[in-house]
């Protein structure tokens, strides 16, 4: 008997402001293919959207993807709408697109950085894993 794939949701759309779904699109496609579960949210999607789908959703995963700069620091108000629904800690965040990047992560609290959409199913596959899913 081989052992399951670790196999998880994930919530995924471009934050408010950024436009441009190519690359998302992109990623979806490839989560799907790597055996995600996925729910695309789309595009412009508010902070509060996000964190209602995690909760409607029952998600382990947000993947938000950031490609204006001056939308980055919407990525504040996912983190703490999570916080104050106690769900920070059993919610993993993956950020990626080109106006975030590692040093992004350490400056909002968020859990990985995914420079293309390989990158993310494996960012995605080890937060399932050292989460308590």
């Amino acid at each position: 008997m081989h052992k399951e794939k670790v196999v998880g949701k994930v919530v995924i759309g471009l934050l408010k402001g950024n436009m441009q779904g190519l690359g998302k699109d992109i990623v979806v496609s490839t989560l799907r293919a790597a055996g995600f579960q996925v729910v695309d949210l789309g595009v412009d999607v508010s902070p509060e959207r996000f964190v209602d789908a995690v909760v409607r959703e029952k998600a382990q995963i947000i993947a938000i993807s950031i490609s204006v700069d001056g939308t980055v620091s919407f990525l504040r108000d996912v983190v703490d709408s999570l916080n104050q629904k106690k769900l920070r800690d059993k919610v993993g965040i993956v950020v990626g697109g080109q106006a975030v990047s590692e040093q992004t992560c350490k400056e909002y609290g968020v859990d990985a950085y995914a420079k293309d959409a390989w990158d993310c199913a494996k960012k995605v596959e080890h937060l399932l894993k050292i989460q308590k899913v």
